[in-house]
């Protein structure tokens, strides 16, 4: 298999590495900047470096669109344009919306956002297990090419991913409160400290590990993350909204000196974030789920999308076409009994025979 990188920082270098040693795949990368892909030959992070992005794709089975969000219109439209039928192309990019605004029809693009990164970038810091046990959100539509959809999770399943399906305006809402959000209020925090503490230079407090947490992200890589902030402007905005809520509130608690009042609200945000937090890291032994439908465009994504936007994350996916190609069977492999039969359930409310495999 060959694989085309376009954009061989962080997490292009990783994926080039994982699949290089995990996929044993062929891995031609192309980076704007010739010396950004020459220094990713020589780390094994991809295998050529290409002088274009029509030479990187020549050949590739999957493309991975790894640039700056304000850049992924033009990259994407290039790649496709450079491809044929039988390529998939997709991106990592942290927004969604206005990217799939412009390809929602195309069958041979596929959206996509690894939870995955780390305070350093440059290709320097890659490394082929950037992705183990990350999430990474991909988001077809009804025109997806099933075959292509299932290679392509495929692929990201084996960098040690957690692929998951959902709609493009739900991304960018859940990374909104999740991601955008805290961002945004680091930048603040800094911002209020600053300010508060403006020409007292002299007798500056030593800062904590609690401020130090949580303002760990603040002023993050400006030129990437006014990308992001741009294009999901709206959803962060909203979520700022209901944050400035939540302080008046908090605000008011503290005002009032109820000290069980303060006790109970500072316990509910101790559990709220753990169960969070658990709700990532839920697992068990995988369980297949065979699922009969017909052989129609979108059918793929249809599928996909109703079990990510149940929660249900699809481990692993094969597909197996009739041999008069008009109707199939679709394996799917989740974890646990209780997440197949939940997922058998909602495969049958789709109209659907499922069954999970004993």
């Amino acid at each position: 298999m060959k694989i085309a990188v376009l954009g061989v920082g962080l997490i292009g270098g990783s994926i080039g590495m994982a699949a290089r040693r995990r996929l044993d795949a062929e891995v031609a990368g192309y980076d704007p900047d010739p010396a950004v892909s020459d220094k990713a030959l020589e780390l094994g992070a991809i295998g050529e470096a290409s002088v274009s992005v029509p030479e990187a794709v020549d050949g590739a089975e999957l493309v991975f669109c790894a640039a700056p969000v304000a850049a992924l219109p033009g990259l994407v439209a290039e790649a496709l344009d450079a491809t044929g039928e039988g390529t998939v192309v997709t991106d990592v990019g942290s927004t969604k919306r206005l990217l799939l605004g412009e390809f929602s029809s195309q069958p041979r693009f596929v959206g996509g956002h690894p939870l995955a990164g780390a305070e350093t970038a440059g290709v320097a810091n890659a490394h082929a297990e950037l992705f183990e046990g990350a999430r990474w959100y991909l988001t077809p539509t009804a025109k997806t090419e099933g075959i292509l959809y299932d290679r392509l999770q495929r692929a990201i399943g084996d960098f040690g991913a957690r692929p998951q399906a959902i709609e493009a305006e739900d991304h960018d809402r859940l990374m909104a409160t999740v991601s955008h959000l805290p961002h945004v209020l680091a930048n603040v925090l800094v911002s209020q400290a600053a300010e508060e503490l403006r020409g007292e230079s002299e007798r500056l407090p030593e800062v904590g590990p609690s401020f130090r947490d949580t303002t760990r992200v603040a002023g993050a890589n400006p030129p990437i993350w006014a990308d992001i902030f741009a294009t999901n402007s709206d959803a962060v905005a909203a979520e700022i909204d209901g944050v400035i809520e939540r302080l008046q509130e908090a605000a008011k608690l503290l005002r009032d000196g109820d000290n069980d009042a303060l006790e109970a609200w500072h316990q509910d945000a101790g559990e709220s974030r753990r169960e969070l937090i658990e709700a990532a890291s839920t697992g068990g032994e995988l369980r297949e789920l065979r699922i009969r439908v017909p052989n129609r465009p979108g059918i793929v994504a249809e599928l996909a999308l109703a079990l990510g936007n149940a929660a249900v994350n699809i481990e692993d996916m094969a597909l197996y076409p009739a041999a008069d190609m008009r109707s199939g069977a679709i394996s799917v492999w989740v974890a646990g009994r209780e997440e197949a039969e939940r997922a058998a359930a909602l495969v049958r409310d789709l109209g659907h025979d499922a069954s999970i495999v004993e």
